[in-house]
């Protein structure tokens, strides 16, 4: 019997779960696999599923899709609106919802497996499913890959992924190149010396020392990269203090930079360091400054011959006006971290999930960017179909593209 999946997506977004916690959300996935005739490997990377299919001869490519949902409070009025709760990397309990498209990615890719698993007379090669967790974190790639997934299932020649995006239902979108900006997150702590708000001038104020270098490292884009890059700097998060009448001894600050060269990257990190320890010496710190990169994503960068071939299959498919070249997104993925770990080439797109005369009534007003709800919005529940049809076609068509009977291989 086939798979329903509808019914799939509704409880997969009925029940999402946070990032390393997909217990639940695994296990209801190997299961699928399983039955589809996969040999399945759980518990990769914590909560990651590695499903094989092995149909003789030919090429292995990975399918990659992610896993976990956002601390996210839904806003919706349907009857598979998410109710769930989890508890965060903080204790902190937190409501919890499927905000950025993995509850259609996994349906998606139980879809297409079960395609291919019906139709191996079309096709020769190894199919390897990777359901992975954590993405939200962007660290589910790396804890697979550090837990052996490249041992655990057969190398990959090449390796597959999509991502829901707001965009009509129906369309494909995929560029040559660098697809998704690389993301650094970066944490400096600034060490004052407190006392009594009343005796500033027996301090050095960490308070003072971090809005002098939030509003300076504004100028780390704006002054020192060439405006023909892509840059960010951004200061998400700022921690210092308790009480009104203590001036503490330490500050925080949390720092996200994107950039699409590894050259570029170094430019950032260089002119905030500097920009950092000079704000410290400055204000008479006796401590330097910390500064600590503890998470990197690199640049998504997808191989050229390899999106124009998948490209080109997608307009066979769905039709010239569906696909089309969006260019490069300043949003960060991990998915590349299989591709680099295993040096083989990497082809990802994205896919619409929109209904069409919504989306097509908010471009003729000019409002796409404020009407049409993007990823991580608390209003991101995308159309049931064409969106998982067109989800399942895509990853097939790419997958025949290579392992296709017929198909000019790799």
């Amino acid at each position: 019997m086939a798979i329903d999946l509808k019914s799939l997506y509704f409880d997969l977004h009925t029940h999402p779960e946070l990032s390393f916690q997909e217990h639940r959300t695994a296990a209801l996935l190997a299961s699928h696999l399983r039955s589809l005739g996969f040999a399945v490997t759980e518990g990769v990377g914590k909560t990651g599923v590695l499903g094989v299919l092995s149909n003789g001869a030919g090429p292995c490519l990975w399918l990659r899709a992610d896993m976990d949902a956002l601390p996210v409070q839904e806003q919706g009025e349907h009857a598979h609106a998410s109710q769930a709760t989890g508890v965060d990397e903080s204790g902190e309990t937190v409501p919890v919802m499927h905000a950025c498209g993995h509850d259609m990615h996994m349906t998606a890719m139980i879809g297409a497996a079960e395609r291919l698993s019906r139709e191996r007379d079309t096709w020769a090669g190894t199919v390897v499913v990777v359901f992975q967790p954590a993405e939200e974190l962007g660290a589910g790639a790396r804890a697979m890959l550090d837990d052996g997934a490249l041992d655990l299932a057969p190398r990959p020649d090449l390796v597959l992924g999509q991502h829901l995006y707001p965009a009509p239902a129906g369309t494909l979108r995929m560029h040559p190149g660098t697809q998704n900006a690389g993301c650094d997150t970066v944490r400096i702590t600034l060490h004052g010396r407190g006392g009594h708000g009343s005796r500033p001038h027996t301090t050095v104020d960490p308070v003072v020392m971090a809005a002098a270098t939030v509003m300076r490292l504004q100028t780390v884009v704006s002054r020192h990269i060439d405006p023909l890059e892509v840059a960010v700097v951004t200061v998400g998060a700022m921690r210092a203090g308790h009480k009104d009448n203590i001036i503490g001894e330490v500050a925080t600050l949390d720092v996200s930079i994107r950039y699409a060269k590894e050259s570029v990257r170094e430019q950032l990190l260089t002119h905030i360091r500097r920009i950092v320890e000079a704000e410290a010496l400055a204000s008479g710190a006796e401590t330097p400054p910390t500064i600590e990169v503890t998470e990197t994503l690199p640049p998504t960068v997808n191989d050229e011959s390899v999106a124009n071939r998948v490209m080109a299959a997608f307009r066979d498919t769905f039709g010239d006006s569906n696909v089309s070249d969006p260019g490069m997104s300043p949003g960060s993925e991990d998915v590349s971290w299989f591709a680099r770990d295993a040096g083989v080439p990497l082809g990802f797109w994205y896919w619409g999930g929109w209904d069409r005369a919504e989306y097509e009534q908010a471009e003729a007003r000019g409002n796409v960017a404020t009407d049409i709800p993007t990823n991580h919005s608390p209003r991101m529940v995308p159309v049931v179909q064409p969106t998982i049809d067109t989800g399942v076609s895509a990853l097939c068509t790419a997958v025949l593209e290579f392992l296709g009977n017929g198909a000019r291989r790799l």
